[in-house]
């Protein structure tokens, strides 16, 4: 790789981490290619990003991002994306479905290093989809119980008449 390709990269990389919401250091070492395109997939469906990263780069580009500092060490596979649910489920998911060769290694909230509990438990929240169909549902609960209360009145007056 030259050096203006890895100046792009850096770049690149710095501009997306500062809009980031999330951003979650995985270990992907014995992943097959077929499980790591696995997982690029699961974030392609999510508007998340994946990307194997060289650590310096990775570093540099949260430095200059103003990102807390993060230690990369071995192979790392980063997932980001705008929200901060979406990647820490992805990551969670692959982990869960690639018990053998992928772990979280650690992560970022907001810019901030977040613990390991902390990135389980935003990948048990609901997604904003989810919110939305969870408050619809309430919102839709009373006029749907009122229109089953009519039909069962109007079912019970035909009967005795």
């Amino acid at each position: 790789m030259t050096r203006t390709r890895k100046e792009e990269l850096v770049a690149e990389m710095t501009a997306e981490f500062k809009d980031a919401g999330a951003i979650i250091v995985c270990d992907y070492k014995g992943m097959t290619v077929e499980n790591l395109e696995i997982v690029r997939n699961l974030a392609k469906d999510e508007d998340t990003k994946v990307q194997v990263v060289k650590n310096k780069l990775a570093m540099i580009a949260l430095k200059n991002a103003g990102c807390e500092a993060v230690e990369f060490t071995d192979t790392n596979l980063v997932i980001w994306g705008d929200t901060q649910v979406l990647p820490c489920k992805i990551a969670d998911k692959a982990a869960t479905q690639f018990t053998d060769s992928f772990t979280i290694k650690t992560g970022l909230i907001q810019g901030e290093v977040a613990s390991m509990e902390t990135i389980n438990a935003m990948a048990k929240l609901p997604t904003r989809d989810e919110l939305i169909g969870m408050l619809l549902n309430v919102w839709n609960a009373p006029v749907q119980n009122f229109t089953i209360g009519m039909n069962a009145l109007a079912t019970k007056l035909e009967e005795e008449a």
